[in-house]
């Protein structure tokens, strides 16, 4: 991103109506972080491409999956990763 944040990349098949992206991508967030569905939730950009998602739980053990499921492809010249 153009501020130097790392982002995560995803990518869902579920339409953006009537909440169902926003849904599959938590939904997606949480069965790969091992967390429960309630435990992901979008903080802001509900109607946008781009979205800030909350994630509770131990941040070190977050850390650690979000490395493991977002390591760098050769293809990824910009440290994003679809999941």
């Amino acid at each position: 991103m153009a501020n130097g944040r790392s982002v995560v990349k995803v990518r869902v098949r579920a339409i953006a109506e009537g909440g169902e992206a926003n849904r599959a991508v938590t939904e997606l967030l949480a069965k790969q972080l091992g967390v429960p569905k309630r435990d992901v939730r979008v903080l802001s950009g509900t109607t946008s491409r781009v979205k800030q998602i909350a994630i509770d739980g131990d941040p070190t053990k977050l850390g650690a999956m979000l490395r493991k499921i977002t390591a760098a492809t050769p293809d990824d010249a910009d440290d994003r990763t679809d999941i």
